[in-house]
């Protein structure tokens, strides 16, 4: 089958990233990529811009024809329109744009457009850590904690267009506390990378460097492997929150194997140990066995993912 390539975005909060996706051989290529800031605070519109303003860059870097533009961004999506149908306060005014749309008004090229984690996931089940799977669950842990349920190749949307979101999932350990959404008791706050290190320093870890840089994950993780008891106990505290909610997805979904990916999986094992002894405890007995793997797109996999979404909605056959 003749390979086809798609201009594929990836729009999150911080940084727009654009390339292109080659789809029909053994294995996607993906080249010619850059980044720029989003600067959301700056508004929908000009995000839309500054998208717009990759994707034909992109066209001009291809060496051949493009089929149309894939589309992972942050927000929900209505994927059958292309719209943002909600965006939270980190992207001001990005809800309510016609993404979709606008794209292919300023380009003339069919556009698709899918969640950000929805692409992510779909990435790693068609190609990454899910590829011989028949269904997957995939968490991506960072600063936030995103998800998605794939099954043979088809994303579970919900009928608001925004399941998976396993972050906003009750946890027993985060009873009273806030969500960055409202509620309280959701797993993200205290899962998630700044979960971590809000717990690191509530239990007497040194909230900065000796230069004055603010903690983060990556230098908890290193202490932690270094035996400082605070950050093995807030690494601890994150991945059995994490595997709880894990084990109670699996009694629920029954996935062929459970992707993790993203900043906080990388984690040492005070974390992991943490995550798969709850996940066992949790989990209910056909279950328990479920495949725990990592991710293996990285950063490519939700531009694959957005790339393999526009390939399925029958703009391009292959």
């Amino acid at each position: 089958m003749d390979p086809v390539t798609i201009v594929a975005v990836d729009i999150g909060g911080t940084k727009i990233a654009c390339g292109l996706v080659t789809l029909g051989g053994d294995a996607p290529q993906v080249s010619a990529v850059e980044k720029v800031p989003t600067c959301a605070m700056e508004g929908g519109a000009h995000v839309l811009a500054r998208v717009i303003d990759q994707v034909k860059a992109a066209v001009a870097r291809a060496e051949g024809p493009v089929a149309g533009v894939g589309i992972s961004s942050a927000g929900v999506v209505n994927p059958r329109t292309g719209d943002i149908t909600f965006a939270n306060e980190l992207m001001p005014g990005w809800g309510g744009t016609a993404l979709g749309a606008e794209v292919t008004a300023a380009t003339g090229l069919a556009c698709r457009v899918l969640n950000d984690v929805h692409a992510h996931a779909l990435g790693e089940a068609r190609w990454g850590g899910g590829r011989d799977a028949q269904s997957c669950l995939v968490a991506a842990v960072g600063t936030g904690i995103g998800g998605a349920f794939v099954e043979r190749g088809q994303i579970m949307l919900g009928a608001h267009d925004e399941a998976g979101h396993i972050g906003h999932v009750c946890c027993p350990a985060a009873a009273g506390v806030p969500c960055s959404c409202g509620a309280t008791g959701h797993l993200e706050p205290i899962a998630a990378g700044p979960g971590i290190i809000r717990e690191y320093v509530r239990l007497g870890g040194d909230e900065s460097l000796p230069d004055g840089t603010p903690v983060d994950g990556a230098e908890i993780d290193r202490r932690a492997a270094a035996g400082d008891a605070c950050a093995k106990a807030a690494e601890a505290r994150a991945g059995r929150a994490l595997g709880e909610v894990l084990g109670s997805m699996c009694n629920m979904l029954d996935p062929s194997c459970v992707i993790l990916s993203g900043s906080v999986a990388q984690c040492g094992p005070d974390w992991r140990d943490a995550m798969e002894e709850a996940f066992k405890e949790q989990a209910m007995p056909p279950v328990a066995t479920t495949p725990i793997v990592g991710g293996e797109l990285g950063g490519d996999a939700p531009l694959i993912g957005a790339a393999e979404n526009f390939v399925k909605s029958g703009y391009a056959d292959f």
